[in-house]
């Protein structure tokens, strides 16, 4: 996405129907790192400018990437995300970057989560009532994401890692609706023509997106599929609702039992067999591995990922044993 005066960074998902409704667009900055040409490189620059080597990679990324870019005015999600969003949020104001704050509340309070949106549409000159009309735009889009997910788990046409790059993108619709609309469509055209794909084990993602660029694709091979990606999923709003409501079913920022609850209603529904939990390296979410564990009743394989880049094989041969863990335990039934 070419970057001009209309752009604005946001660091996590925040309602993007303030964007829309300002005559703005938004840019995850997540998927500008990742999909840079040399991610690796943005880490560095961060690193090179002072930010500890214990700075998780993605808070290293987003720097490197709002530089590189050129973004005037980043939307830092500094309550329901990463505690070093604020300090990140900081050093950027330092390089004339304007920033707008936005905070989910604790505890899904909708009327504090309606203040906040309300604050954050002021900001941008616009109001809840323009936000409406275009989530009713963006819902025609993420209706078709939930349809593609729907193809990947109740008609097992597709892989976990195609729909859940599809779903990653709900975040910003890539700065055009439109064009993402006509992009899914073309998806689930492809998928739709495609015969069920034979599934020995049935498996899903929790965490954070990756910053490790083929996990999906080592994980999804020799009759295991990824029918269920967690964090990207929520990107597209599935709890459905006005605005208001949307954002506070969206279970992410709301701590780990909101998000416990949700991914042991799906683990049901999609008969899961087990769980790959990944972790970044240095992020407080790692400790919340303990409370899933306990939680969710399925075998749990947890992965941490650090720097971007490629699976290692060691990571590979934890992946393996867990695989053949779960087949034994499926031919014991």
């Amino acid at each position: 996405m070419n970057v001009n005066e209309n752009t604005v960074g946001i660091t996590s998902t925040v309602p993007v129907e303030i964007l829309y409704a300002a005559g703005k667009i938004p840019l995850d900055v997540n998927n500008a790192f990742i999909t840079s040409g040399d991610p690796a490189a943005l880490v560095r620059l961060a690193k090179k400018e002072g930010f500890p080597d214990t700075t998780c990679s993605w808070i290293c990324g987003l720097y490197g990437a709002i530089l590189e870019r050129g973004i005037g005015t980043v939307v830092g999600v500094t309550g329901g995300d990463c505690s070093e969003t604020i300090a990140l949020m900081e050093v950027l104001s330092l390089r004339g970057v304007n920033i707008i704050p936005f905070s989910y509340p604790h505890g899904r309070d909708a009327a504090a989560l309606r203040d906040e949106i309300d604050r954050y549409a002021r900001r941008f000159g616009t109001d809840l009532h323009r936000a409406e009309d275009q989530k009713n735009r963006l819902d025609r889009v993420r209706a078709r994401i939930h349809h593609l997910d729907r193809l990947l788990w109740e008609q097992d046409r597709a892989y976990g890692g195609e729909v859940q790059l599809v779903q990653l993108g709900s975040s910003d619709f890539e700065g055009d609706p439109d064009m993402y609309l006509a992009n899914v469509e073309k998806k689930i055209r492809e998928v739709e023509a495609r015969a069920p794909i034979s599934t020995e084990l049935r498996l899903g993602f929790v965490g954070v997106p990756p910053i490790i660029g083929d996990l999906y694709e080592t994980i999804e091979r020799d009759g295991v599929r990824i029918v269920f990606s967690e964090v990207q999923r929520q990107f597209s709003l599935p709890g459905g609702g006005d605005i208001i409501e949307a954002y506070t079913r969206y279970t992410y920022p709301y701590g780990i039992f909101a998000r416990a609850g949700d991914i042991a209603l799906e683990i049901q529904r999609r008969r899961i067999d087990g769980i790959i939990h990944y972790v970044q390296a240095f992020c407080f979410r790692g400790i919340e591995d303990i409370a899933l564990r306990r939680e969710l009743g399925v075998p749990v394989l947890t992965l941490q990922g650090d720097l971007p880049s490629r699976v290692t094989e060691t990571m590979r041969l934890r992946i393996e044993a867990f695989v053949d863990m779960l087949r034994r335990r499926k031919e014991r039934r």
